[in-house]
C-alpha cells in the first residue's frame, strides 16, 4: 500500500506532508497515517509542520465513504474529529502550512492546530458541509466556536461561505498569509522560533487554556456517534 504521508525530520522540526497524489482526502488511511505520523513526532521532534500538496491542503473526508453510510462512515467521522482532538491537546507545538484548498475536515485541522499559514492564491477555505446537504456535527461545532471570530461563526458553520485564503485570515480559520514560494521557509520559521517555548509550559499552558473546548469537543464526539448509532440501527 502506497503511503500518503511523508514524514521528515530536520533539526527537531517533523514536518508531515498528506499527498494521494489527487485532492488529499482525508480517508481511513490517510487519518491513520497521519495518527502513526504523530505517534513518531512526538518522540523525537519539538515542533510539528502539517502540510499538503501543492495546490491541495487537503479536501477534507473521503465522500465515497461517507456517501456509503453504514458504520464506515460512522468510524471514518469519529477519527478524524479524535484527530482533531489530538492536534488541539498535543504537547509540541503544531504548524500548519496550508498550500491549497482547505475543505470541511481539512477546516477543522486548521482551527485545531496552533498557528496557521497559507499560501496566497485562488484557494478555498471552507466548511461546506450545508451545502451538500448534511446537518454539521456537534464537534465541527465545538471546533470552529474556539476558534473561529464571533462576526464570522454562523456565517462559516450554518451559511457555508467560502473564504480566500486571506477572507480566512479575518474568520480565523488562518493566522498570516504568504506568497507561495515563501511558505515552506514561513512555516519553517515560525516552527524554529517555536522550538524556544518551555516544552513543559506549552503543553500545560495548551490544556489549560483549551480545558472548556476540549470538555465540550469530547461531549459533542459522543453526542454524534450516539446520534450516528441510533440513524444506522433504524435504518437497518
Amino acid at each position: 500500500m502506497t503511503s500518503l504521508v511523508n514524514y521528515v525530520v530536520e533539526d527537531s522540526i517533523a514536518t508531515l506532508t498528506m499527498d494521494d497524489g489527487k485532492v488529499n482526502v482525508l480517508s481511513p488511511q490517510m487519518l491513520g497515517e497521519l495518527g502513526a505520523a504523530l505517534d513518531r513526532a512526538e518522540q523525537d521532534a519539538g515542533v510539528v509542520v502539517l502540510t499538503g500538496r501543492n495546490g491541495r491542503f487537503s479536501g477534507g473526508f473521503d465522500l465515497a465513504i461517507l456517501q456509503g453510510g453504514g458504520q464506515a462512515a460512522i468510524d471514518m467521522l469519529d477519527t478524524g474529529f479524535a484527530l482533531a482532538e489530538r492536534l488541539l491537546r498535543y504537547p509540541k507545538p503544531v504548524v500548519a502550512a496550508c498550500n491549497g484548498h482547505a475543505i470541511a475536515m481539512a477546516a477543522f485541522l486548521l482551527n485545531s492546530v496552533d498557528y496557521r499559514i497559507a499560501a496566497a492564491g485562488a484557494f478555498r477555505i471552507t466548511a461546506n458541509e450545508v451545502m451538500l446537504g448534511l446537518t454539521m456535527p456537534l464537534a465541527a461545532v465545538e471546533i470552529c466556536r474556539q476558534r473561529l471570530t464571533p462576526a464570522h461563526f454562523h456565517r462559516a458553520v450554518s451559511l457555508a461561505e467560502v473564504y480566500s485564503p486571506q477572507e480566512a485570515v479575518a474568520a480565523g480559520f488562518l493566522d498570516e498569509v504568504v506568497a507561495p514560494a515563501e511558505l515552506a521557509t514561513a512555516a519553517r520559521a515560525r516552527a524554529t522560533a517555536l522550538l524556544a517555548l518551555d516544552p513543559a509550559a506549552h503543553a500545560a499552558t495548551k490544556i489549560r487554556t483549551r480545558h472548556q473546548a476540549l470538555s465540550a469537543l469530547a461531549a459533542a464526539r459522543a453526542a454524534d456517534n450516539a446520534e450516528l448509532q441510533r440513524q444506522l440501527v433504524g435504518g437497518a
